[in-house]
């Protein structure tokens, strides 16, 4: 066993280099020192640190763009014996107990989801003795800290820790998305997230209601606009190209040929949603137009990144988009699971 201090943060595989570079340069600006260890393509990174609680208190993970989850890290554990790998867990957790859950996972990429049948069987192994030594309730507590174990191989876990308030509540930071048969195409998928991850369900209440009025930039053929109509909201659809006829029959659409890069409302509106392809600085700029000049109140965009130097990338136009805004703004960035090389903002006025 390797007594561990830090964060353990998974993440899509092939981002590895980014998350490392965000964790590194903030934990730098909030005056705490670390180092991170990452390979790309293994979905997760390690970032160590003497104080696990102070780190992680500094790096919240709201603000965190490419951590789809963080957890604070008790133990590294190696050389496994396939016959007892209870015991060994059980005494990185010495003295220490009062979890609510347990979560047995492995990291989302090519090496870890064969690991998923070792993870479930695991699970139902583990939790009992648990129980029985007091470190884990006897029933699910979901207010409660939750306590993770993580295979990287058969013989390599990580034990870590989450915050109900600081953490994802999702299984490995992903919520569970089925593609509606209706929705005219699977980037539906990527705004249904953005709305469950980047709000939360008190202003999905109060920011998603019937009949507001928002615009689709770039909205063909039209998935972006039937996740806002099963909302309630009635879109402008701006677009060259063709929407699913479908979207035009709910009454709550109208579709405008016309370039979403020079349209403009002619009145403010609720709403701005956005998905082009373009530059990343392009659309950070032409996003924050919307906002200084007050054409909506609201937005969700995606930024497509370049294939190097994307954290980088991802802080300039970020930058650039509040610089430009000149307004105060709420202002919040991930990469999604159905995210592909790209990241998706919500900001707020």
């Amino acid at each position: 066993m390797t007594a561990s201090g830090g964060l353990l943060c998974y993440c899509r595989a092939g981002f590895e280099p980014e998350l490392a570079a965000e964790l590194t340069e903030r934990a730098a600006y909030a005056g705490q020192s670390g180092h991170a260890r990452a390979d790309r393509g293994t979905g997760y990174v390690v970032f160590s640190a003497s104080d696990s609680g102070a780190i992680s208190r500094s790096l919240p993970w709201r603000e965190l763009i490419f951590a789809r989850q963080k957890l604070e890290l008790v133990a590294e554990l190696r050389a496994l014996d396939p016959r007892d790998r209870v015991t060994p867990i059980l005494d990185a957790l010495r003295g220490q107990g009062g979890f609510g859950t347990l979560l047995v996972e492995h990291p989302d990429s090519d090496a870890g989801k064969p690991l998923a049948g070792l993870a479930r069987s695991f699970g139902n192994a583990l939790r009992p003795a648990l129980r029985k030594a007091g470190i884990l309730s006897p029933r699910d507590d979901e207010s409660a800290p939750r306590l993770h174990v993580c295979f990287i191989d058969g013989d390599h876990a990580f034990v870590g820790v989450s915050r109900p308030r600081d953490s994802s509540p999702w299984p490995l930071g992903i919520p569970r998305l089925r593609m509606h048969a209706d929705a005219p195409s699977r980037s539906a998928l990527k705004l249904d997230e953005a709305l469950l991850v980047l709000l939360d369900a008190d202003e999905r209440s109060r920011l998603l209601q019937a009949d507001m009025r928002a615009a689709d930039l770039g909205a063909a053929p039209g998935g972006w606009t039937w996740v806002l109509t099963r909302h309630g909201l009635r879109v402008t659809a701006i677009d060259n190209g063709p929407l699913r006829p479908q979207l035009l029959e709910s009454g709550r659409v109208e579709h405008l040929r016309a370039d979403g890069f020079a349209w403009r409302p002619p009145q403010p509106l609720d709403w701005m949603v956005c998905d082009m392809v373009e530059q990343p600085s392009r659309v950070a700029e032409r996003m924050a137009t919307w906002m200084r000049e007050g054409w909506c109140r609201r937005t969700i965009f995606n930024l497509k990144l370049p294939m190097k130097k994307r954290w980088q990338e991802t802080r300039t136009c970020l930058d650039l988009f509040a610089e430009q805004s000149q307004r105060p703004m709420t202002i919040r960035a991930r990469q999604l699971f159905h995210d592909r090389e790209e990241i998706t903002v919500y900001a707020s006025a």
